[in-house]
């Protein structure tokens, strides 16, 4: 830590704009670092901006800061009230405090004299904005720290790909912590083949083998994380007889049944009663698959009569100090077991877990995006990453149908560099980030007839302009197709994918076919661009 915090601190030293990585296995004390890097930087009269990818993880990383720097701190994140946003800058502005802490849009804190910017877990996708104005809080840190000249430190125990090749070629100043800190060490990873259950029709989402480690956990006095990367109850309900689908009449998404009677949809909130029939063919055989936190939390408290459960999911902290009394309740060692999203996956330091069990580790192996092996090997590198934190030997579970997928296994070693080199070599192979820039370009009408026309239209255009025009300029054109969500709350949606290198060149070309969209029969229609979005 010390060899870290050091190299870091040369750094900033220079007084010049640098950037830093640093990458640590989960444990290993990058806070510690983070913390010594700032004493410095306030020290010299400077202000710190601190990012989180997670409002969850925000109360934590505030209480840490307080109790270090006191009132020096403040916080920004979409959870406060406009009043209570208004003073954090008004605090900023005025000079009263030196400390920034919260999520993406803290990056635009008012701060006149910024030494340190820093991000925590910085391959996590939230801190891109899908939303317009669309940005990516890095570009934006790496623009003001320029400005500033400031320092960036990026840290992560697992760095996106994109981060990681940068300081593998000097662009940022890659700092290693390999080890954990004191006398914890790595969990070490079981993994369980749920195909073995299925055999002998044990269907349930809690396999035979975490079960035996759940009750061990609470036999000990031992405290218990559990990951299921879905919310609701299931999630979707079919008929076994026609097979229809109940879908959302809004959207091209099937709704998901929650424990409260309702249907919904997670994309435009529409909630309906669930089906005694099918509306289709009118069977009563309604069949209700697969499962998210609100069924597996039932199975656990019929498995478990005696343990105190917590679920932490989008239903259950949507109040406002929800978060911190979820956290604060499984710090004080009030339950057993916390079951839940990506919200307990990462950031979280509870002495007691000794054991985390990862529900289903197939279910983001599968999606349709290039991105998918490095989400499931941070997120399941993360949350095994919960375990064994202090002097209790930590465990870790891993649920799959398919053990020997050699993501898992990286991630059960937490092996990053064996992990970045199989994925470095596939990136290269089918010309993906970093050997590229992706432009993913949106069309959304209420009209489906002119949703397809528009992107027709654009896609020939933009053809036309690479042949003459632009034709200094290397694109790959996918497209258009149907967005993954065709039907988005009543709007039609196509798409087109552009491979290319992000210029002055290339936002000239989509700059002028925007301005030329704009003013033409298509103005009614929105077109949305998107650099390097979160999912293709």
């Amino acid at each position: 830590q010390n060899n870290a915090k050091n190299t870091i601190l040369n750094l900033y030293k220079t007084g010049k704009p640098k950037a830093a990585l640093l990458h640590g296995v989960t444990g290993s004390g990058k806070t510690n670092v983070i913390k010594a890097v700032t004493d410095e930087v306030l020290k010299s009269g400077r202000q710190v901006i601190t990012l989180v990818p997670e409002i969850a993880l925000t109360p934590q990383t505030v209480a840490l800061f307080k109790s270090y720097y006191g009132k020096r701190v403040t916080v920004v994140h979409s959870g406060l009230s406009a009043g209570e946003r208004y003073d954090s800058w008004r605090k900023m502005k005025n000079g009263d405090v030196s400390i920034c802490v919260g999520t993406r849009s803290a990056i635009f804190a008012p701060f006149e004299n910024i030494g340190l910017i820093v991000m925590d877990e910085e391959q996590e996708h939230t801190y891109k904005s899908d939303m317009t104005p669309k940005y990516h809080a890095r570009d934006i840190a790496r623009f003001r720290c320029a400005e500033h000249k400031a320092l960036m430190l990026l840290s992560s125990a697992t760095p996106s790909v994109e981060s990681y090749n940068k300081a593998l070629n000097g662009t940022y100043t890659l700092v290693e912590l390999k080890h954990r800190y004191g006398n914890a060490v790595i969990p070490d990873a079981m993994k369980a083949d749920m195909r073995e259950d299925a055999q002998q029709g044990i269907m349930s989402p809690v396999g035979t083998f975490l079960r035996e480690e759940i009750q061990k956990n609470l036999d000990s006095g031992e405290q218990t994380i559990l990951f299921i990367n879905r919310r609701g109850y299931n999630n979707f309900v079919s008929c076994p007889m026609c097979g229809k689908v109940i879908m959302c009449p809004r959207c091209s998404v099937s709704l998901t049944f929650h424990n409260s009677g309702h249907l919904r949809c997670h994309y435009c909130g529409h909630t309906e009663d669930k089906p005694d029939i099918c509306p289709a063919c009118e069977s009563k055989h309604i069949a209700f698959l697969g499962y998210g936190t609100q069924k597996v939390e039932e199975e656990l408290k019929e498995l478990f009569p005696d343990g105190r459960i917590l679920r932490m999911d989008a239903d259950t902290t949507s109040g406002k100090f929800a978060f911190d009394g979820i956290l604060e309740s499984f710090r004080n060692q009030d339950a057993d077991i916390l079951l839940g999203t990506q919200m307990v996956a990462k950031g979280h330091d509870f002495p007691n877990v000794s054991l985390v069990g990862v529900i289903s580790a197939d279910m983001s192996l599968y999606v349709s995006d290039y991105r998918a092996n490095e989400h499931t090997f941070a997120l399941i590198t993360q949350v095994i990453g919960r375990a064994g934190r202090s002097d209790i030997k930590g465990r870790a579970v891993i649920q799959s149908f398919n053990p020997t997928h050699p993501i898992l296994d990286m991630a059960a070693e937490q092996n990053y560099k064996e992990f970045y080199e199989n994925e470095i070599a596939f990136r290269k192979a089918l010309l993906f980030p970093p050997f590229c820039d992706l432009i993913s370009v949106m069309f959304t009408s209420e009209s489906e007839n002119e949703a397809l026309n528009v992107s027709i239209a654009f896609a020939k255009r933009l053809h036309e302009l690479k042949k003459t025009i632009f034709s200094d300029i290397s694109l790959i054109i996918f497209g258009p197709f149907e967005a993954p969500i065709y039907k988005l709350n009543d709007k039609f949606r196509m798409r087109l994918v552009i491979k290319c290198r992000i210029n002055n060149k290339t936002r000239n070309l989509f700059d002028n076919l925007l301005k030329e969209f704009s003013e033409s029969l298509y103005k009614k229609i929105l077109i949305g661009i998107d650099v390097n979005p979160t999912q293709i």
